[in-house]
């Protein structure tokens, strides 16, 4: 293997080793994969070939705004992962960014690593090491000096004092049935209700509960992607992988993780102040809320 490999892979992988061996190791939200060149397309089909390839499913592609395409994708062990820690689910699908930044495209993904403690899943070697043959690992960011364990993992981190944990979801809604609950909300996302869009709906296999987990992307408005990140991400390498939200449904239940929990869990360095601070979206966490209990199908 070449330096620059053993470089990538040691990046991606050295952040999922024991809790034992590496109890001071710091983990941060994204991996930048690799650079590129060419038109969107064609890094995007790149990307896409590159997934398949070393074993992900694409189950979801959209534009959230000018000059970037996400992708989404499963992969065995981080569904089996997701489907037996409490709403790990939320963390069942693979996000990934294509961006141009100064004439280049950013092929930019979510650290299976900093999410897996962030979320309470069990440790994800094959996805860190799937990933990084399909797109590379040259370097981690998303946060300066990134997230002990203790302090990322679940009913710990938070961003502030009265600010969510993980566990403190927001419940969206309750239908009589699991697909009363997902044919509303497919129905909703697929008539762009509340600005939304459908990204896509994933079926998490061998949960207590029946489980699907949709994606969608918000086009306008105070919780929209583009007002958010716009906003907040300033930083040499883009993490746009943020994107998109995810709603699940568990039985008869509608659940998503609350905007303020999820937007700090991304960005965990962002300043409360500032020109780049959480105060220029002050709204947007209500805003996200709002649609979310549209595309439900909440009235009132």
């Amino acid at each position: 293997m070449q330096k620059k490999q053993w470089l990538g892979w040691f990046l991606a992988v050295g952040l999922v080793a024991s809790a034992g061996a590496f109890a001071h190791m710091r983990y941060k939200p994204f991996v930048l994969g690799h650079k590129a060149t060419g038109s969107m397309s064609s890094v995007v089909t790149a990307t896409r070939t590159a997934l398949t390839t070393n074993g992900f499913n694409i189950v979801g592609q959209y534009v959230p705004f000018a000059r970037t395409t996400i992708l989404c994708a499963t992969y065995p062990e981080l569904s089996a992962a997701a489907a037996h820690a409490k709403n790990g689910s939320f963390g069942a699908v693979e996000r990934i960014s294509v961006t141009k930044r100064h004439g280049e495209w950013q092929v930019s993904y979510v650290n299976p690593a900093y999410l897996a403690v962030a979320y309470g899943l069990s440790p994800l070697p094959k996805t860190v090491t799937a990933l990084q043959a399909a797109l590379g690992a040259q370097t981690l960011f998303g946060s300066r000096h990134g997230l002990t364990r203790d302090a990322l993992k679940p009913g710990n981190y938070h961003y502030a004092l009265f600010m969510p944990y993980f566990q403190n979801v927001d419940h969206v809604r309750t239908f009589p049935n699991h697909a009363d609950a997902v044919n509303t909300i497919r129905a909703n996302l697929m008539r762009h209700v509340a600005g939304s869009t459908f990204v896509y709906e994933v079926n998490v296999p061998g949960t207590a509960k029946p489980t699907t987990v949709f994606g969608l992307g918000i086009k306008s408005g105070k919780g929209g992607d583009h007002h958010i990140l716009h906003l907040i991400d300033d930083h040499r390498y883009r993490g746009y992988a943020y994107l998109p939200y995810e709603m699940m449904v568990v039985g008869r239940h509608v659940i998503a993780l609350r905007p303020r929990y999820r937007i700090a869990v991304n960005f965990p360095d962002t300043a409360m102040m500032g020109s780049h601070g959480f105060m220029n979206i002050i709204s947007a966490p209500g805003a996200i809320r709002k649609v979310l209990a549209q595309v439900a199908g909440r009235r009132g």
